[in-house]
C-alpha cells in the first residue's frame, strides 16, 4: 500500500469552504500535511477543527474558569465526564451536553439521542448511571410548531431512558419567544463508580488491537457536529434531516452491560463514545492523549448501508458505537464478554507508535494525519474573538419602581396568572412521561428543588443533582446572569441538605463571530467563574453549543448549570412542600424590590427589560451556609428557593404537595416587586415555632436576615388576613395549564 493517501476527489480551497474550513485553516492543514490533503483528510480536518469538536473559538474563555480543586478525581475536559470522590472509595461522575440542533430537525430523535450520548459518557468512565436530568427551551405554545416540538422532544427523553432503564429525576423547561426555531436540548447524566475502576479514553501500547463495539454504521448524523452546530437555523434547516442520528436504546443498554463488565475484567487499556465526529474524533483523540497513532482499515467496519465510502464512515455519527483498545493476547476474553451480551465486538485496527492516525479503504490508504494535529492543545486552531457590549443594553437597563402597590383582588388575578405561564405551571404533564423511579435510587423528584439519589454502595450517603438557568437574567446583564446561574443551582442543593461541590455547564448562546454574542459568552463565564470560586464548587466539564439563532434573532444567552451536591445523611434531607399545619413560615435572606427580566414582567406587560437582580457573591455563600447549617440540624421542615414568580408564587408551590395553606402577614408594602419580584439569595423556610430561636441564632452567626411572614394552616392562602384564594383553585390552575395549552389548536 502506498505511503501517499490516495483521493478519490480532487480537493481545493472550494471544498474546504463548501466544508465549513476557512481558507486560512485550509492553508493551515495543507502546512501540517506537507500536501494537498485528500478529501477524507479534509472532511476529517473540518469535524475535528469544529467548535463542537475543537473549542477554537470558546477555549480560551473557559479556561478562567475553575478546573480543578475540591472533590474532584479527573481534571476537567480530561475524560469523557466529570468525576467527584464522594468518599469510601467511590466516586460520582456527571456531565450535561447539548443536542439543540438535532432536535429542531428531528425533535425526537435529536432528543432521544442526546439522552443516549450523555449516558455513554458515563458508562465508558466505567460509572453505573443512576440517572437523567434536562434543561429544555421552547418558544411561545400558542404556535403549532413549538408544541410539535415540545411533544417530540419530551416523547423521545422519555423513551430512550424509560427503554435503557435509568431514571429521569428532574430538570427544568422554560419557553420564551426567542427560542421559537431553535429550542435548547440539554442532557445530563450522573453515575457511580468505583474511584480504582476508572476507564481512560486514553490507548496506549503499540501493537495492542483496536476494537468497535456495538451497531454497524451507516450514513445517519454525518456532519452532525461540523454542520448542524456551526450553522444558523435558515429556509435549508429542512432539509438537513439526514444529518439527525437515530438511537436504539435497547442495543444501549446491551453496550453498557458489555463496557462495564470489559474495564472490571481489566481487558481495556481506553474506550472511548464514538459521538461527536464518529471514528474521527475516537481515534484522533484517544492517540493524541496517549501521545501514539492507529493503523485502521475500514474495510473491517460492520456498516449497515453498502458503498459508503472513507469520507462517509469516518464522519458517520451512528449511535450506540465504542472504541475499545484491548490489552494485546486479551482479545478472546474481550469478545467472550461481549459476546454474551450480543454485542457486535470487531478488530478494525492496531494502535502505532509513530503517532499518525493512518485510514485505509479497498486496500488504499486514504488518510494519514498527525493525531496531534486534530486535537484541542495541539494543531487545532485557537481564535481571540473581538467583544462589544451590546446596543441593546443601552435601551433594556433602565432601572425599574418596586411597582404598583397591588389591591386583594389584583394580587390574587396575577399569582393566577403567573401559575398558568407555561414557565411557571406544573410540568407534571412532562415528567409523568418519565420514570423516574427505575434503578430503586430515586429518593426525591419533584418533591424537592433538586433531586435527590442514594448511593446504594455508601449507606446513608446521597447526592442531589439540579439543572438552572435563568436566561432572562443573562440577557439582561451577563454577568450577573452567570452569577445567578451558578447560585440558583447550589441554593436549590441547599434546600434539600446537600453541599453543593462541582458544577457541569452547558453554554448556549448565538453565533460567537458576532461581537455582542461573543461579549454575552465571556461576560457571562466571568459571572459563573467568580461564583463557583466562592462556593468552592469547580467545573467538571460540560459542553459549548454555539449558533443558536434563526434569521431573525438569536436565543437568550443559556449557560445551562448543571449541579451537584452531597448529602452525608439521607434521613436529614427536606422537600419544598408544608408538611403539617401551625408551623412557622419564614424568608431567611434579603428581601429586595426587583422586576427586571421577572416572569411578572412578562405576563403583564409582554417585555424584558430592566438590570438582572442584584447578587452579592458574599451575601449569596453565607445564606446557603445557614440554610444548610439549619436544615442539617434538624431545624427546618421544609425549604424552597424563590425564583421564578417570586414570594407568592413560591409560598402556593409549597401548599399544593400536602394541601396546607399559608396565612402570611406581610412585614412590607403589597407592591409588585415585593409580592412577585424575583430577587436573589431568597429562601423560604417552614419549621416548629419552637425551633425559630435556634433558626435565628444560626442566620445571625452567618449575618443572615430572617424575617417570619406567617404560618402554616387552613385551605387556602391568606395575605394580612384576606384570602386571597384557596389551594383547590390554585393547584387547578397550576396544575392543568400546560397540558391545556399543549391540547391546543391554531
Amino acid at each position: 500500500m502506498s505511503n501517499t493517501p490516495h483521493s478519490e476527489i480532487a480537493v481545493t480551497t472550494e471544498t474546504a469552504r463548501e466544508l465549513g474550513l476557512t481558507d486560512q485553516e485550509y492553508e493551515r492543514i495543507c502546512s501540517v500535511l506537507g500536501r494537498t490533503p485528500t478529501y477524507t483528510e479534509v472532511g476529517i480536518y473540518s469535524v475535528m477543527w469544529s467548535e463542537h469538536c475543537s473549542y477554537k473559538n470558546s477555549i480560551l474563555q473557559l479556561k478562567r474558569l475553575p478546573r480543578s480543586g475540591g472533590r474532584m478525581l479527573v481534571a476537567a475536559g480530561e475524560e469523557n465526564a466529570g468525576v467527584i470522590d464522594v468518599g469510601g472509595g467511590y466516586g460520582v461522575a456527571f456531565k450535561i451536553e447539548s443536542h439543540n440542533h438535532p432536535s429542531a430537525v428531528e425533535p425526537f430523535q435529536g432528543a432521544a439521542t442526546g439522552v443516549g450520548g450523555i449516558l455513554r459518557d458515563i458508562f465508558t468512565m466505567g460509572a453505573r448511571p443512576i440517572a437523567a436530568l434536562n434543561s429544555l427551551r421552547f418558544g411561545d405554545l400558542t404556535t403549532d410548531r413549538t408544541r410539535f416540538l415540545v411533544k417530540g422532544v419530551v416523547s423521545g427523553i422519555g423513551h430512550y431512558g424509560n427503554c435503557f432503564g435509568v431514571p429521569t429525576v428532574g430538570g427544568e423547561v422554560y419557553f420564551d419567544r426567542c427560542y421559537t426555531d431553535n429550542p435548547l436540548v440539554n442532557a445530563m447524566a450522573v453515575g457511580v463508580l468505583k474511584s480504582d475502576g476508572m476507564a481512560s479514553a486514553t490507548a496506549s501500547g503499540p501493537g495492542n488491537p483496536v476494537f468497535i463495539m456495538g451497531s454497524s454504521t451507516g450514513r445517519d448524523g454525518i456532519h452532525g457536529a461540523s454542520l448542524l452546530a456551526s450553522r444558523e437555523f435558515d429556509e435549508e434547516t429542512e432539509y438537513m434531516r439526514p444529518t439527525v442520528q437515530v438511537g436504539d436504546p435497547f442495543a444501549e443498554k446491551l453496550l453498557l452491560e458489555a463496557s462495564l463488565e470489559l474495564i472490571q475484567a481489566g481487558v481495556v487499556v481506553g474506550m472511548q463514545d464514538m459521538g461527536a465526529a464518529g471514528i474521527s474524533c475516537s481515534t484522533a483523540e484517544m492517540s493524541a492523549k496517549g501521545n501514539v497513532g492507529m493503523s485502521i482499515n475500514l474495510d473491517l467496519v460492520p456498516l449497515r448501508v453498502e458503498g459508503m465510502s472513507a469520507y462517509e464512515i469516518m464522519l458517520s455519527e451512528s449511535q450506540e458505537r465504542m472504541l475499545v483498545v484491548v490489552e494485546k493476547g486479551k482479545e478472546s476474553a474481550a469478545a467472550a464478554v461481549c459476546k454474551k451480551w450480543d454485542v457486535p465486538f470487531v478488530q478494525i485496527g492496531v494502535v502505532t507508535d509513530d503517532g499518525i492516525v493512518s485510514i485505509s479503504r479497498h486496500g488504499q490508504l486514504v488518510s494519514c494525519i498527525p493525531a496531534q494535529s486534530l486535537v484541542l492543545g495541539g494543531d487545532a486552531p485557537v481564535y481571540v474573538r473581538e467583544q462589544k457590549r451590546p446596543a441593546y443594553l443601552d435601551l433594556t437597563q433602565h432601572s425599574l419602581d418596586a411597582g404598583l402597590v397591588l389591591t386583594d383582588d389584583e394580587t390574587s388575578q396575577i399569582l393566577h396568572q403567573l401559575l398558568s405561564s407555561p414557565t411557571i405551571a406544573s410540568k407534571r404533564w412532562v415528567y409523568e412521561q418519565y420514570d423516574s423511579q427505575v434503578g430503586d435510587n430515586t429518593v426525591m423528584r419533584s418533591d424537592g428543588d433538586a433531586a435527590v439519589l442514594r448511593i446504594k454502595e455508601l449507606p446513608d450517603q446521597a447526592v442531589a443533582v439540579t439543572t438552572d438557568c435563568n436566561s432572562r437574567f443573562v440577557y439582561l446583564n451577563p454577568y450577573r446572569g452567570g452569577l445567578s446561574a451558578v447560585a440558583e443551582a447550589a441554593r436549590n442543593c441547599v434546600c434539600v441538605g446537600a453541599e453543593p461541590v462541582a458544577i457541569t455547564n452547558c453554554l448556549n448562546f448565538g453565533n460567537p463571530y458576532d461581537p455582542e454574542v461573543y461579549y454575552q459568552f465571556a461576560e457571562a463565564i466571568r459571572g459563573m467563574g467568580d461564583m463557583c470560586r466562592a462556593l468552592d464548587t469547580p467545573v467538571t466539564g460540560g459542553n459549548v453549543s454555539f449558533h443558536n439563532e434563526s434569521q431573525s434573532h438569536a436565543i437568550y444567552p443559556t449557560p445551562t448549570i448543571g449541579m451537584l451536591g452531597l448529602i452525608d445523611n439521607v434521613s436529614q434531607t427536606v422537600g419544598n412542600s408544608f408538611v403539617a399545619s401551625d408551623e412557622c413560615v419564614a424568608l431567611v435572606g434579603w428581601q429586595r424590590d426587583e422586576l427586571g427580566g421577572s416572569e411578572y414582567q412578562k405576563v403583564t406587560s409582554g417585555k424584558i427589560t430592566g438590570d438582572a437582580p442584584f447578587i452579592d457573591i458574599d451575601e449569596e455563600c453565607r445564606l446557603q451556609k445557614a440554610v444548610l447549617a439549619s436544615i442539617r440540624a434538624g431545624l427546618v421542615t421544609s425549604a424552597h428557593d424563590c425564583a421564578e414568580g417570586g414570594l407568592l408564587v413560591a409560598i402556593a408551590e409549597m401548599m399544593f404537595r400536602h394541601a396546607i395553606g399559608a396565612q402570611i402577614m406581610l412585614p412590607f408594602t403589597a407592591h409588585a416587586a415585593a409580592l412577585f419580584g424575583e430577587a436573589q439569595s431568597r429562601i423560604i423556610v417552614s419549621l416548629k415555632r419552637e425551633r425559630l430561636s435556634a433558626l435565628s441564632q444560626i442566620c445571625q452567626d452567618f449575618g443572615v436576615p430572617v424575617t417570619v411572614l406567617g404560618d402554616t394552616g387552613g385551605d387556602s392562602m391568606r395575605i394580612n388576613g384576606v384570602a386571597i384564594a384557596s389551594i383547590s383553585e390554585l393547584q387547578s390552575t397550576y396544575s392543568n395549564s400546560l397540558s391545556t395549552l399543549l391540547s391546543a389548536q391554531d
